[in-house]
């Protein structure tokens, strides 16, 4: 797990040695362990050193900042080439598989020196070329110089887990780990994408594909590459390499699936837990994260001393500390648990901000940076985490109306009325909402209007300038309803790779590596993504409601039945309204800075307006204050601008 980042520049004048310097700088914190840097142009062969001073006047400039995971000698260190001296990397990430790859790769002759899955994938590449990514079992960003073709070759992971932004300046491409480190660049343009601005403001949603909230910054979209020649930089190819089967539904009972999927599970955290270094877990108490600290015990037994880390809500409504209790004494673990404060949130909110480079949805995303600075103060190096299971499994509320959509668009009535009798039974679950729900996933866009005035949800709310977006060519999105009889499975696909993991990814990528933590998320590997879609939707929601069907089932006998039997959902929340109004003082004062009255994309007064009717009790509560403030903060943190 490190940090990596690149110039390409359109001639071999070079550039300024503190600007590389001050590159590598700014990803520290993903790679504290050590760094290095290569340098080339065409007057020139390859040039590799802890000291960039020394690669002036070069064409191509390559750097990493390491964090020892595997192979913790000078064995694995990087930029690293193959013994032929045709292709180096610089690599972000882990290769779970390396050891089997490795074995394939000796019987076609291939020699190694060191431990490392960084010298496996280098001549995974070298021996398979593309086709070497979907050989793959990991997370990975890493971009392959081939000396012979004169090409530059960047690719990142199926599901986006390890981040890849880049962006055309005045000297050429660069490309990245973190904007943050673009943005030391000379030059590089600071203007905001006011489409990311509305679908941020509107939804919270961001991180899907190929944009960022800066107009001028992209990102390299998951299970895609790009590949560029040094003859022609101006053109780059981008392609995608995978993508999740959708078509096909396996013909399989229950039991057999059941089985099935508890193989692929097991087997992926046991791939997980490769690690020269010792590995924690983050514990919530749900089911997710529960699995997972339970299967490391089920695979390791008692050769592994477990640290499991925890966020415990102040308040008990929220709080899922008996749950982690009971989790924490079936694993026999070592037990750390941290209980954060409003006070706390409003010290370290600017940090929080800084690091992420993005706006972000809530303050949940403080509990778990929370979650790994504990887990840093510990000394744990790698944490398993169960990022990507609700997605996947159906583990959200809103996917009952979904699964009430499927029996409605297939004309099963009397299954979508039982369905609906039983899912209101669940705790907060409101029959209303669901209907609601449901109902507007069917409509065509034309009734879609009304039905959010009815749930009073605008498409243009008015705390948004609409002048503002009008003005900038942005047409506000209207809901497209799924065309697909299985309307579960597509809103799933949806949440994988558009409105809910790919954010959820960027967010714990920041928190884990500002700790220079490498967090691994077992739930995403293309095998088992593409078995669970495979799978009838009531595998994944049965028919009385019960979410993560079939993975309940399937940890039967390795997680306590008393976690299995959960039907509560509850998650990494914090008792946002009441940190709110605590720390209210601090928010006035955002939306009272000079910042705010900059952002001429909000208005601004009638925010002001909406604030004091949510702290006097005369409006409802909802994340539309929290994204207010870290937008604004995030501008101003960033010197952002919102005139094009």
């Amino acid at each position: 797990m490190c940090g990596i980042a690149g110039l390409l520049l359109f001639d071999d004048s070079g550039i300024d040695s503190n600007i590389i310097q001050s590159l590598g700088d700014s990803l520290g914190d993903r790679g504290p362990d050590d760094c290095g840097f290569l340098g080339w142009s065409k007057t020139k062969p390859v040039s590799i050193s802890r000291n960039p001073q020394t690669l002036e006047h070069s064409q191509l400039y390559l750097l990493h900042r390491r964090l020892s995971i595997l192979d913790l000698s000078e064995a694995g260190w990087q930029p690293m080439g193959t013994t032929n001296g045709r292709y180096y990397i610089v690599f972000n990430g882990e290769i779970y598989n390396y050891l089997e790859l490795q074995t394939q790769l000796q019987a076609l002759g291939h020699q190694f020196q060191s431990h490392s899955d960084t010298e496996v994938l280098l001549n995974a590449y070298a021996e398979w070329g593309l086709s070497a990514l979907k050989k793959l079992v990991g997370m990975f960003a890493f971009a392959i110089f081939d000396t012979w073709e004169r090409t530059l070759f960047l690719a990142r992971d199926f599901f986006g887990i390890k981040p890849l932004y880049y962006t055309y300046w005045q000297d050429g491409l660069a490309f990245a780990s973190e904007i943050k480190a673009l943005l030391q660049l000379p030059g590089i343009s600071r203007r905001v994408n006011p489409q990311r601005v509305y679908d941020y403001l509107q939804s919270g949603l961001t991180d899907y594909g190929g944009e960022t909230l800066f107009a001028d910054i992209q990102q390299l979209p998951p299970s895609h590459f790009l590949k560029i020649s040094l003859e022609n930089p101006q053109k780059p190819q981008i392609s995608r390499y995978w993508q999740i089967e959708l078509n096909q539904t396996l013909d399989i009972t229950f039991t057999e699936a059941t089985t099935h999927l508890r193989h692929l599970f097991l087997e992926s955290v046991g791939l997980h837990l490769r690690s020269d270094v010792p590995v924690g877990a983050a514990l919530s108490g749900g089911i997710d994260s529960s699995a997972i600290v339970m299967a490391m015990r089920y695979l390791q037994g008692n050769n592994l001393q477990l640290h499991t880390f925890s966020y415990i809500a102040s308040e008990p409504s929220l709080s899922e500390a008996k749950w982690i209790d009971i989790v924490a004494q079936a694993a026999q673990v070592i037990e750390h648990q941290v209980k954060p404060s409003p006070e706390e949130l409003t010290t370290d909110v600017d940090k929080l901000i800084e690091l992420q480079d993005e706006p972000f949805g809530s303050t949940s995303l403080y509990a778990q940076y929370r979650v790994f600075q504990m887990a840093k103060a510990a000394n744990i190096k790698v944490m398993l985490d169960g990022q990507g299971a609700d997605e996947l499994l159906g583990g959200y509320r809103a996917y009952l109306a979904t699964r009430l959509a499927s029996f409605l668009r297939q004309g099963q009535w009397g299954s979508a009325s039982q369905f609906l009798q039983r899912a209101t039974k669940l705790p907060g679950v409101s029959q209303k909402t669901i209907l609601l729900r449901a109902v507007g996933l069917l409509l065509p866009p034309s009734l879609q209007l009304s039905v959010r005035q009815l749930v009073k949800k605008d498409v243009v709310p008015s705390w948004l300038n609409n002048y503002w977006f009008t003005k900038h060519g942005l047409e506000p999105k209207i809901f497209r309803s799924p065309k697909s009889r299985e309307i579960l499975r597509a809103e799933l696909h949806q949440a994988v790779v558009e409105n809910s993991l790919p954010m959820l990814l960027r967010y714990e990528d920041r928190n884990s590596m500002a700790h220079s933590i490498e967090s691994r998320v077992p739930f995403l590997t293309p095998a088992l993504v593409n078995f669970v879609f495979s799978l009838p939707e009531e595998f994944i929601i049965s028919n009385d409601g019960t979410s993560k069907a079939i993975f309940r089932e399937a940890m039967r006998g390795i997680v306590p039945d008393s976690i299995l039997n959960r039907q509560d959902k509850i998650g990494f929340a914090t008792p946002e309204q009441n940190w709110l109004k605590i720390i209210s003082p601090w928010v006035e004062s955002v939306l009272n800075s000079e910042m705010a009255a900059e952002i001429t994309a909000l208005n601004l007064k009638q925010i002001q307006i909406d604030f004091q009717e949510v702290l006097a009790g005369k409006s409802a509560f909802d994340f539309r204050i929290w994204r207010w403030v870290n937008l604004i903060r995030w501008a101003e943190n960033l010197a952002v601008t919102f005139e094009q």
